[in-house]
């Protein structure tokens, strides 16, 4: 896979497992750091909705929940639109404890697989390397509080 086929970033979070899990899959908790509203079905076939007020609503599918430890979703790349293998891209989260803290991986994938003019598939690549920089800068701060 080449550089604008995934996104992937780690970090470590001074929090337990547990808390770090809370803000990823509970709606409350998510819109204090990705996005301004969220809508969460956390259940493998569930649906999530991201919402922010500059960009749109964006809806994703839930493929794997892994109470604690790991939450793979495919969320479009289109705000409004249904998620299709065309328009979405696949996020998975794991979660490790690590010393006094937990060890987030984020994992953004198929961007290569958009059907999408290859500038357009590279701009989304773009917004969404900056964009997770930004939000798990956000999650952490947030969790760490």
């Amino acid at each position: 896979m080449n550089s604008t086929d995934r996104i992937e970033r780690e970090l470590v979070i001074n929090a337990p497992v547990a808390r770090v899990w809370a803000a990823i899959t509970e709606s409350d908790q998510i819109m204090k750091w990705l996005g301004d509203s969220a809508e969460i079905d956390l259940r493998p076939g569930g649906r999530m909705v991201f919402g922010w007020a500059e960009h749109g609503r964006f809806n994703a599918v839930i493929d794997v929940v892994e109470p604690t430890s790991r939450l793979v979703y495919r969320w479009t790349t289109e705000s409004g639109a249904e998620v299709t293998d065309g328009n979405s891209t696949r996020v998975e989260y794991t979660l490790a404890s690590e010393e006094a803290g937990t060890r987030l991986r984020l994992v953004e994938t198929g961007f290569d697989a958009l059907a999408f003019e290859p500038e357009v598939r590279a701009a989304k690549h773009k917004d969404n390397v900056g964009g997770w920089q930004a939000e798990l800068d956000e999650l952490k701060e947030y969790v760490e509080a």
